[in-house]
């Protein structure tokens, strides 16, 4: 009895926590065919992929983009970066394939780690660097970047702190300041058929 009722008082604490901050999540194809209309008026924003290196656009993002603001979601759409290939032709299909306006969340930059990337930390920061000056020239809006803490202590500390952070950790709240957090990436949203990252706005 009182392991169950520890069990229950963890999971309303994290009710009320997830309650006490702005819920949303973020997409791409592999979640499929969203139905809009049946997701919970909890989830206030949403990031959907847009693109990836210098020539992947995500087949639905067009779609996603386009019913995610008529359901009056907040959007973004982030692009998951390849460590090797050049930063400015990044940024460039990026700006093609995602519309400027006023409202929407700030571009996101998916970086994680890549071992087929030989790199040195002085390439890669330069290299996000290209996209970075790029996407924000353009927008007008400093991106953020979405990683973990692992790779902004070893890669871009020290050389991104001025920009906001969408930071993924499965275990626990990062203690590292951030504008997002991702909780967990198997989430359950009615409306979509397959797991889908939860993320959070403290």
């Amino acid at each position: 009895m009182h392991t169950m009722n520890i069990k229950i008082g963890l999971l309303c604490s994290s009710f009320i926590f997830l309650l006490g901050n702005t819920q949303g999540f973020d997409v791409s194809h592999h979640q499929g065919k969203i139905i809009w209309h049946n997701i919970p008026s909890i989830y206030r924003f949403v990031y959907i992929k847009a693109t990836q290196g210098t020539s992947f656009t995500d087949p639905l993002f067009a779609e996603n983009w386009q019913q995610a603001q008529q359901h009056k979601f907040h959007v973004g759409a982030y692009h998951f970066f390849n460590l090797c290939q050049d930063g400015a032709a990044q940024a460039d299909l990026f700006i093609k394939t995602v519309p400027k306006h006023k409202e929407m969340l700030a571009p996101a930059i998916d970086l994680e780690y890549d071992t087929t990337c030989t790199k040195t930390k002085q390439e890669l920061v330069g290299n996000i660097q290209k996209m970075t000056q790029k996407i924000k020239g353009h927008y007008g809006i400093t991106p953020i970047i979405y990683t973990s803490n692992t790779f902004y202590n070893i890669v871009l500390k020290d050389s991104f702190n001025d920009f906001p952070l969408w930071l993924r950790d499965y275990k626990q709240q990062p203690t590292q300041k951030h504008h997002y957090w991702q909780y967990t990436n198997q989430g359950k949203i009615s409306g979509i058929s397959t797991p889908v990252d939860l993320n959070i706005q403290p």
